[in-house]
């Protein structure tokens, strides 16, 4: 794969790294993001999954980051693969939330060990092996978000031998690639009250249909397209562990530092930008001028606060076992920082550039749209919101 398109020059993500492992994960996503981020611009304006660049993460053992290393995996813990991703997102936002997806799922079953060990080591296997995909399908066109709760749409129903699953899922994010899925849906059985499970179902299942639905604003590299499911039958065994998903604890914010990673890449492309760009009419670089000078500080001003949050939350989760059930709200708060902060960074970078920085030649525009896709992840920013308000005022 040619990587003609370089990135500008980036700092260290100070005060990282720490470990020796670190370094290595880190280097590894820079090199994978100078090959993402040449082939993102067509990828995003054909609206096409990034293929070629999946084959580049799968060749050099990154979708295996998160396999134990006693299955051959490389044994990441959750801010080895936050640094990791924050790199990798600054090459393709899209690639890099997307595998994010992957990466934290196998990250969080190998730390909780809620499936049966046969199942995952079999999992494991084959990501190590094949590079196989795995990601959750939940949301659906009439539920919202469902963090939020209420029943699925798709069912399973109880049928001898196993289970069968109707249903659509919308924001099926690897879709074009995945092997397996994670399916929740409402489980009938027999005379008992409807529940929720969820059903491991690998893509290649007679009735499961991949529907290209997606074509949106943002991240249009993700290929989250509908999942339809239309008499699905999985053996009964499919059927997985009830409780918390595996993407919990400082899993869940690895998301957050994909935005943080994309916003990196827009205050790079501006400093580069500003160094270079030499108007006629001013006879020196815009780099000069106290305005330009006034919005880089300030998306270093934002960059540093987000990553501060961000890391020092998944610092402290790491160091102190003891705090776990009272860091709620400093995830929440976490989350909506570093994304909400990604968003101004976004638009300072813009107003620095100036229109120039609208043209689809120039990758400027697609991290502009791509961080607006993080207030739609969880936890939204009035959720977040609430939950930190009421931890404040002492409310449950």
């Amino acid at each position: 794969m040619s990587t003609a398109t370089k990135l500008p020059p980036s700092s260290p993500i100070f005060p990282y790294p720490k470990t020796e492992r670190q370094a290595t994960f880190i280097a590894l996503a820079d090199q994978l993001a100078a090959e993402a981020a040449a082939q993102a611009p067509a990828n995003d304006r054909d609206n096409s999954f990034p293929h070629d660049t999946f084959a580049c993460l799968r060749e050099a053992g990154y979708l295996a980051l998160t396999v134990p290393e006693a299955a051959g995996g490389r044994g990441a813990t959750a801010i080895e693969l936050m640094l990791a991703q924050e790199r990798l997102a600054r090459g393709d936002g899209s690639v890099a939330l997307s595998s994010t997806m992957h990466l934290t799922i196998v990250g969080g079953l190998a730390a909780a060990r809620p499936w049966p060990e046969p199942l995952f080591a079999r999992l494991c296997r084959e990501i190590v092996v094949d590079g196989a995909l795995i990601n959750t399908a939940a949301s659906e066109p009439d539920l919202g978000s469902p963090s939020r709760g209420g029943p699925f749409a798709t069912t399973a129903t109880a049928v001898p031998g196993g289970w069968r699953l109707d249903g659509r899922k919308t924001w099926a994010t690897l879709s074009p690639a995945l092997r397996y899925a994670i399916v929740q849906a409402t489980v009938l059985q027999g005379e008992a009250p409807p529940g929720r499970g969820s059903f491991l179902v690998p893509l290649t299942t007679d009735g499961v249909q991949v529907e290209e639905t997606w074509d949106n604003l943002a991240m249009r590299g993700t290929g989250s397209n509908d999942l339809v499911l239309d008499g699905v039958f999985v053996p009964g065994d499919s059927r997985l562990p009830d409780g918390p998903g595996p993407v919990s604890g400082n899993w869940a914010l690895v998301t957050s530092a994909v935005y943080l990673g994309i916003a990196v890449a827009a205050r790079d492309f501006a400093v580069d930008y500003a160094v270079n760009r030499r108007p006629s009419g001013l006879g020196e670089s815009i780099a000069t001028l106290q305005t330009v000078q006034h919005r880089i500080a300030q998306m270093e001003i934002l960059l540093f606060q987000a990553r501060s949050v961000l890391y020092g939350a998944a610092e402290t989760y790491e160091a102190r076992p003891d705090l776990r059930p009272a860091l709620a709200w400093q995830f929440a708060a976490a989350k909506y920082t570093a994304t909400n902060h990604a968003i101004k960074v976004t638009d300072l970078a813009l107003r620095v550039v100036g229109s120039m920085g609208l043209s689809r030649r120039l990758p400027l525009e697609r991290y502009f749209r791509d961080v607006r896709a993080g207030t739609g992840n969880p936890p939204l920013d009035d959720v977040a919101l609430t939950l930190i308000g009421k931890s404040a005022l002492g409310i449950s």
